[in-house]
């Protein structure tokens, strides 16, 4: 799909005053909060409307987000000024993002999986250089058994997660954290029900 037909399609999703996915933060997200510490830089990839973003700004991140959506970056302006945080939002393409702009200390990819398996080694590979070292990815998807489920998702089969994909895929990091596995999950009307999830936690070497 090319850029404007995405830029249009997640308009249109993000269009209205509702949150598409709510404003509450990732639970899988908030469940690595241990990890987090106030000060450190943070680059959250296709933001969507700003959940994840806004809420690492609260926990006291310097938070860098971007989406295709003109409209998402918007709202996630919106809901940063209502939770009185700063982030530095940016409409992008993630395709074309400079991810040797910056590094940070912190890369957060929630459901991002729009993208075809050639697309998705790029981008991934692009996320582990944006890691300064000692950084941390965090990333949750969705997994095959989504394509049952129905609850969210691309509903395209090569789209989706393993745990031996994302092995294989971040093999240059530390494996902090790695788990294929089913849960219910209430994000807005995007994510609803029950879902096949796959959660990683991965360390760049020092």
């Amino acid at each position: 799909m090319s850029f404007p037909q995405q830029t249009a399609r997640w308009n249109a999703r993000f269009g209205g005053e509702h949150y598409h996915f709510g404003t509450e933060p990732n639970v899988f997200l908030t469940s690595q909060a241990q990890r987090l510490r106030a000060g450190m830089s943070a680059l959250c990839v296709a933001d969507g409307e700003g959940r994840n973003s806004v809420w690492l700004a609260r926990q006291g991140l310097r938070v860098s987000a971007f989406d295709i959506s003109p409209v998402g970056v918007d709202k996630a302006k919106r809901l940063a000024r209502e939770a009185g945080v700063e982030i530095e939002p940016h409409v992008a393409d993630i395709n074309d993002w400079d991810w040797d702009a910056a590094r940070y200390d912190l890369v957060l990819a929630i459901f991002i999986q729009f993208a075809s398996p050639p697309e998705r080694a790029r981008i991934f590979a692009g996320m582990m250089r944006a890691l300064a070292p000692g950084g941390l990815l965090v990333l949750q998807g969705y997994g095959p058994r989504q394509i049952e489920y129905k609850t969210g998702g691309p509903g395209v089969l090569e789209n989706l997660y393993t745990a031996d994909l994302l092995r294989g895929q971040f093999a240059a990091l530390e494996i902090l954290h790695l788990a294929e596995h089913d849960g219910e999950i209430r994000e807005g009307k995007g994510h609803s029900g029950m879902s096949a999830l796959v959660d990683l936690v991965a360390r760049r070497p020092d």
